[in-house]
């Protein structure tokens, strides 16, 4: 709709935006460090954070990175997973068919584990994305997949992302033997002012446009209102955008910010 107007080659402010052309923040690149670390050293992980704050983003960069000679990752996100279909979700990743038992679709994601490090030598990433909505029960079976033969390194990496509440019921005694079992946490938290700017000026620049379309005092609204999470600053980037083009705006300033949040995004949970 506004991509014309603003001479854009690419929409910015999507999720579908590649992971090379994301802003990466001082938090972000830490964040993918660990998780790269986790991935080489076949650890155990959790990466927290609220909606919108980036998880999924790094989830992306994190196997867009990876070498597909050296790892192969499998992700899953369904928070009505149950333990067989938690282990046939995977066996079907890695071409394999689903089966009845609970017992031996484990056994068979093993063997198939163990084939992919013995005769193909890539490592095996499982990532279990919105792992907050899961029960017990699930996030002690996905534990278990770390539990084979009593071998004493990890059959493969585990990744768990969810919101805060993951962390709230991890740390519950309840749950004290999963958390026990983490190597490594990671904790996603909104930007700054600063990086808000930066980031609203690296999507611009993917997006083809070679001069500045918000102003300073535009971007300051658009933080005050996101609080620097990363969704809710698309959202006000692209209705102002839209608002901005049909106002034949080549500059948009805080008053039509100011107006469009007002008009167009009230009512987003922030």
């Amino acid at each position: 709709m506004y991509e014309l107007f603003y001479e854009m080659k690419h929409t910015p402010f999507t999720r579908g935006i590649p992971t090379t052309a994301l802003y990466k923040t001082h938090q972000s690149s830490e964040v993918f460090s660990r998780l790269e670390y986790t991935a080489k050293k076949q650890l155990f992980a959790v990466l927290i954070g609220e909606p919108g704050t980036g998880k999924t983003s790094t989830l992306r960069r994190l196997k867009a990175e990876l070498s597909e000679l050296e790892y192969m990752v499998l992700y899953l996100s369904d928070s009505k997973l149950t333990p067989r279909s938690f282990y046939n979700y995977l066996l079907m990743q890695l071409g394999c068919k689903p089966v009845l038992q609970r017992n031996t679709a484990r056994d068979n994601l093993h063997k198939q584990i163990e084939i992919m490090r013995g005769m193909q030598s890539r490592k095996v990433v499982v990532i279990v994305d919105e792992a907050h909505l899961l029960d017990k029960e699930m996030l002690e079976e996905a534990r278990f997949l770390l539990n084979y033969r009593m071998d004493s390194k990890n059959p493969l990496a585990l990744i768990l992302s969810g919101q805060t509440e993951l962390w709230d019921k991890l740390r519950l005694s309840a749950y004290r033997a999963i958390l026990e079992r983490v190597d490594i946490e990671c904790f996603l938290t909104p930007m700054d002012f600063a990086d808000t700017k930066q980031y609203i000026e690296t999507q611009l620049l993917y997006s083809g446009h070679d001069s500045p379309i918000f102003t300073e005092d535009a971007m300051k609204s658009i933080f005050t209102f996101s609080g620097g999470n990363p969704r809710l600053i698309n959202r006000a980037c692209s209705q102002s955008l839209i608002y901005g083009s049909q106002m034949k705006q080549t500059c948009i300033d805080s008053k039509s910010v100011d107006i469009v949040l007002e008009n167009e995004v009230t009512g987003v949970s922030q």
